[in-house]
């Protein structure tokens, strides 16, 4: 660690850039703070922000950088100390260019992740690509990933000779990724994730509607992941999830924002 660093650690409260991705970013932001530390935010959308109008920060970023150099100046124009990443589990892209950020500047990366959740009937793929080799005939799948991932999760789907359907989310994006992995009608439902008055429900009564027998979804914690692993239980369908990249080995992984202050307690000292 350069003596820069560690001469202005020294002489002012610690900064902590947290870029944020998932549900439980304002939980972390709050405990950093409570903790005495000096808390900046990175998110995507101006969406996203709003959940952190009432936190005590010290800046908020909104949008995506352009380059790993940009990065890397707002890491020094705002003498970061350092950086969480709490984006969410396939966002590689941010994830590989917070740690070759943090590598040159010398700065501590923690990883948070939200904890999985398992049911007896799962089974972890290594890509969307491993379901086609799956043996499926007459099954009828349920893909509840991104739309990004549709085209591919089709293909994979049909190639292990099963039924394919899929739920996307009520924007024009995704309904014409949809459209383009040959995905409409009766095949296709468009819904928000969680909504109505029982959260879950909705989706409990698609699959019922559709004589699910398997879902695809990925290893994303939160809310969802624990959406279908118990509706896996509940109903009966065999859950199939995309396994989540691991971070580099250098990089320690926190599970709760205990775990997280004790870890940059650790590295920070």
């Amino acid at each position: 660690m350069s003596a820069i660093l560690m001469h202005r650690r020294t002489n002012r409260q610690i900064h902590v850039l947290v870029f944020a991705g998932t549900g439980e970013g304002p939980a972390l932001v709050a405990a950093l703070a409570q903790a005495g530390r000096d808390v900046s935010v990175s998110v995507v959308t101006e969406a996203a922000a709003r959940a952190y109008r009432s936190a005590d920060l010290n800046t908020v970023h909104v949008g995506s950088f352009r380059s790993v150099e940009d990065l890397s100046a707002h890491c020094l124009a705002h003498a970061v100390d350092a950086v969480v990443d709490a984006t969410h589990p396939f966002a590689l892209l941010i994830s590989a260019q917070l740690h070759q950020v943090c590598s040159h500047l010398s700065l501590p990366l923690v990883r948070f992740e939200r904890p999985g959740w398992t049911a007896p009937q799962t089974s972890l793929l290594s890509g969307v690509d491993a379901f086609a080799q799956q043996s499926l005939h007459g099954h009828r799948v349920l893909l509840a990933l991104g739309a990004r991932h549709l085209a591919a999760a089709t293909q994979a789907g049909r190639a292990a000779g099963a039924i394919v359907k899929a739920r996307v989310l009520p924007t024009p994006a995704a309904i014409r990724l949809a459209g383009a992995a040959g995905l409409s009608g009766d095949n296709l439902a468009v819904l928000r994730p969680l909504s109505g008055m029982r959260p879950g429900a909705v989706e409990a009564a698609l699959c019922r509607r559709w004589a699910i027998t398997d879902v695809l979804c990925r290893q994303s914690g939160g809310v969802a992941d624990a959406l279908w692993s118990t509706l896996s239980e509940s109903l009966g369908f065999h859950l199939w999830k995309v396994k989540r990249p691991s971070p580099p080995d250098t990089v320690p992984v926190v599970q709760s924002p205990q775990e997280l202050l004790a870890c940059l307690d650790g590295l920070l000292v």
